[in-house]
């Protein structure tokens, strides 16, 4: 048998009928999302304001969001609009490895961002001088490349797989486990691979926000006026519903066990959550839960307003 040089995704079976409606709605979703997070990064750029370590690291997040969603809502979209398309194995494997980056990068700028504020809210007076821009730029630069690097040695191993197998894959886009699911190689060192990549990029940060938000907690609640306490508190709710939101639906995705036909499609729509859920909401949570950017849409809009009527 000759190895298979392209799958086929089915995407969502069940709801065939639905899928023009499910076109709509999933195009939609990703034009707000861009606009959304695009809107994010040229209000930190653009405003006074908004130019401190907290925002800058929102733009990257920012730029993880368009990176996830313009990886995967494109082909999904052609997935639902044709009930089903194929992709070469060279395009699956780049998708994987473009999902795995942005994935490793929001993990790490997520913990970078709790350690932001750590310092803020637990250690006020050292904070400028600990968190000034060019250690923001250098942290920055170490989640991109050590997502992009480290992602290179799973997707190394992924390339030189042979698939001979069945070639569909019960999915919207290409995950590691549909792929090896299709493969007919041993694939052991890739699941060493890819249990070592989960303990660097999800469960070591997840330990070092939830160490930071506790340290953050037990500082809040030793304020004593109540709205010391509010606006403390207020400075890190967005990126705590952030964070929750994220590590819930990775922990249900990859570490809740899924057994029968109706368990893989109620993984497939916590996916959607992740992968267009997540980008989409995130810049609209710290939109509505911030004052800042609240103040700096508005900056923005009265500058151009003015310009207009001239």
């Amino acid at each position: 048998m000759s190895p298979s040089t392209e799958f086929l995704f089915i995407g969502f079976q069940n709801v065939q009928l639905l899928n023009p409606v499910l076109f709509v709605f999933f195009l939609t979703i990703y034009i707000l999302t861009l606009f959304g997070n695009l809107l994010i990064i040229v209000l930190v750029a653009k405003v006074p304001s908004l130019k401190s370590p907290m925002y800058f690291f929102l733009t990257q997040l920012s730029l993880s969001d368009i990176l996830l969603t313009t990886n995967i809502v494109p082909k999904m979209l052609h997935v639902v609009i044709n009930g089903g398309s194929t992709i070469s194995v060279a395009e699956c494997i780049t998708q994987f490895y473009f999902y795995g980056v942005s994935a490793a990068a929001e993990s790490l700028l997520l913990t970078v961002m709790s350690y932001d504020r750590y310092l803020a809210i637990c250690k006020p007076l050292h904070y400028t001088s600990i968190m000034y821009f060019g250690l923001c730029v250098q942290l920055a630069l170490l989640c991109w490349f050590s997502s992009y690097i480290l992602m290179l040695c799973i997707v190394y191993l992924i390339s030189n797989l042979i698939f001979c197998g069945p070639t569909m894959i019960d999915h919207y886009f290409c995950d590691v486990e549909p792929i090896l699911d299709l493969s007919c190689s041993d694939h052991s060192m890739i699941d060493l691979s890819y249990f070592i990549q989960a303990i660097l990029f999800a469960l070591i940060p997840f330990c070092f926000i939830l160490f930071s938000y506790i340290s953050i907690f037990i500082t809040i609640f030793q304020i004593p006026s109540t709205s010391g306490k509010q606006k403390a508190f207020s400075t890190c709710s967005a990126h705590l519903i952030v964070v929750s939101t994220y590590y819930g639906t990775l922990i249900t995705i990859y570490m809740v066990p899924t057994k029968g036909g109706q368990s893989h499609e109620a993984n497939k729509v916590i996916s959607l959550l992740y992968t267009v859920g997540i980008p989409f909401s995130n810049p609209f949570i710290y939109s509505l839960r911030n004052q800042d950017i609240k103040d700096a849409v508005k900056y923005t809009y009265d500058i151009y307003h003015r310009r207009l009527e001239l």
